[in-house]
């Protein structure tokens, strides 16, 4: 069968390793991941650092995807940690921010260290490999607005400031960009957390800032 004939569950599945039958995290698919599994890798278009200031600017996040391959692989890893940890939440608070609080320490937002922490996004999205794309966790709540399903600017003016001492002091703004999943987006809920995605940065200072994290997609095969 070629790829067009191949349904999404087969396709960028070298053909010894084929299963006979659709594995259990892909049956219940939606729509969108459909459509991204049905696309060999070779034809995916990884998006660009100009097209992913303009998503976020937009405000269009659900346009982001992942890499075909990397969107099977980030399914099959979540459904295999719902069943070791219960959640995929459970899972990120012990094993990735080993959190053992999620009280904050200080009522005043990105006031207090231990709040908060750097990590990089375990299952990146398919976007020119420049970027390195972070996940900023807080163990304070950062205000939505129910009527909109999006940041309060209040909010919004503290991720600002942080985002700009945090990173901007190490990279020209017009590199570092930053955005929040709409609630209904969020693929793990309960605790905070926000993108940062910075074009090209010096490697060191991302080592430094994540104090050496690296990706659960690296270290999953």
């Amino acid at each position: 069968m070629t790829f067009e004939t191949l349904p999404y569950w087969l396709v960028n599945v070298p053909k010894a390793s084929r299963p006979s039958q659709c594995p259990d995290f892909l049956v219940n698919a939606n729509v969108k991941d459909r459509r991204i599994l049905s696309t060999p890798d070779e034809q995916y278009h990884r998006q660009t650092w100009p097209e992913v200031q303009h998503i976020i600017k937009t405000n269009r996040i659900d346009l982001f995807q992942r890499v075909p391959s990397d969107l099977r692989r980030y399914l099959g890893y979540n459904a295999k940690l719902k069943k070791e940890y219960g959640s995929v939440m459970n899972f990120v608070v012990k094993k990735r921010l080993r959190w053992t609080d999620l009280t904050p320490k200080s009522p005043i937002p990105f006031s207090e260290p231990d709040d908060i922490k750097i990590l990089y996004n375990d299952w990146p999205y398919g976007i020119d490999a420049k970027i390195v794309h972070l996940v900023v966790w807080t163990k304070f709540d950062l205000e939505d607005d129910p009527a909109t399903d999006d940041l309060t600017p209040k909010a919004r003016r503290d991720i600002d400031d942080f985002v700009d001492r945090t990173f901007c002091s190490k990279l020209p703004s017009e590199n570092v960009i930053w955005f929040k999943n709409w609630r209904s987006l969020k693929s793990i809920h309960a605790v905070e957390h926000f993108h940062v995605m910075l074009y090209d940065p010096d490697m060191a200072f991302v080592k430094e800032i994540t104090h050496g994290d690296v990706p659960m997609s690296e270290k999953v095969q």
